[in-house]
């Protein structure tokens, strides 16, 4: 029996519905022209707080039981998660406690203390910031809830993949991008379930290519990541539950430098007027470098899978203005 199945991803769009976004799917017929593909384009930056991840954290705290619920959670996350599950406990009247490094973005720590969670602060260079978290959940009485190896966050980002066929029909390709690989667990569990013949293909930075190796050497690879723009998909090794999950839905995995990434950005903000994050355009970038091959006369879905974009960085890949 899968560890996750389409009947899961089915029950926590029944379960968010109403508190998370359905967002829109988006269409360009320049990216069309350019690929010789449909695109259709699933606007998870549209998505409360900015990112896909408010499905999955909102379905977890949901789910839990009534004293689990009434203890509060606890998640390690600098990033999207922390203020995904902020504002997930918030909604669902509970506390949560977020470990986050102390030289984390003061906006992000300001977010996620905005949405009304106590952040835990570390030292990434000398700490392990998943000890802490389980330390906390132990002294505490608090839920662990991963930001992405954990089946309820899975499900409820599966939910991502679902209302796009849902919403666009069918597709030929679902091209996912790729950090821990909660996204891509949930989109290939409910792509394949509907779609059997769909390929499913994961895009991550080339600094962070744990998924492409491991994908190539059929077994979880752990690498060393590099710097990248694209900072959110930088994991060493794929989720062992993640892995477990979206290991044998997976048909391939590209990578894209960050110049690449970068061109996809601003490619978004001047052509479909949408902001996204370095991490949330991976995928995007993949199609429009034709990273992905064999798109023509294809469906293609692709995840954007967020728009937290800092405003310093969006400057840095501005052109220069005109002497």
């Amino acid at each position: 029996m899968p560890l996750l199945t389409l009947d899961d991803v089915r029950a926590a769009a029944g379960v968010i519905a109403g508190a998370a976004h359905r967002t829109p799917v988006v269409t360009s017929r320049t990216l069309d022209a350019a690929t010789g593909a449909t695109v259709l384009l699933k606007a998870e930056n549209l998505q409360r707080m900015g990112a896909f991840k408010f499905r999955g954290a909102y379905h977890a705290v949901r789910r839990l039981d009534a004293t689990a619920l009434a203890g509060g959670v606890v998640a390690p996350s600098s990033g999207n998660h922390a203020q995904a599950l902020a504002l997930a406990a918030r909604e669902c009247g509970t506390r949560a406690v977020i470990v986050m490094p102390q030289d984390a973005p003061r906006a992000k720590r300001a977010a996620t203390e905005g949405y009304g969670a106590q952040v835990v602060t570390y030292d990434r260079y000398t700490q392990d910031r998943e000890a802490i978290a389980r330390s906390l959940a132990a002294e505490r009485g608090l839920t662990l809830v991963h930001p992405y190896d954990d089946l309820r966050v899975m499900a409820g980002a599966g939910t991502v993949a679902l209302e796009l066929i849902e919403d666009a029909g069918p597709l030929d390709v679902l091209v996912v991008c790729v950090g821990g690989g909660g996204l891509l667990s949930g989109c290939a569990t409910a792509a394949k379930g509907l779609l059997p013949g769909v390929r499913v293909v994961g895009v991550e930075p080339t600094a962070g290519d744990d998924w492409q190796r491991s994908l190539a050497a059929g077994t979880p690879v752990t690498v060393t990541p590099g710097r990248s723009i694209a900072d959110g998909q930088l994991a060493s090794r794929p989720g062992e539950l993640t892995w477990q999950v979206a290991g044998p839905l997976l048909d391939e995995v590209v990578t894209v430098d960050d110049a690449t990434i970068a061109r996809a950005v601003l490619w978004a903000f001047e052509r479909l007027k949408l902001v996204l994050e370095p991490s949330g355009a991976c995928a995007l970038a993949a199609v429009l470098s034709g990273a992905v091959p064999h798109l023509a006369g294809r469906r293609v879905g692709v995840t954007l899978s967020g728009g937290n974009l800092d405003p310093a960085l969006l400057r840095t890949l501005l052109p220069p203005p005109p002497p």
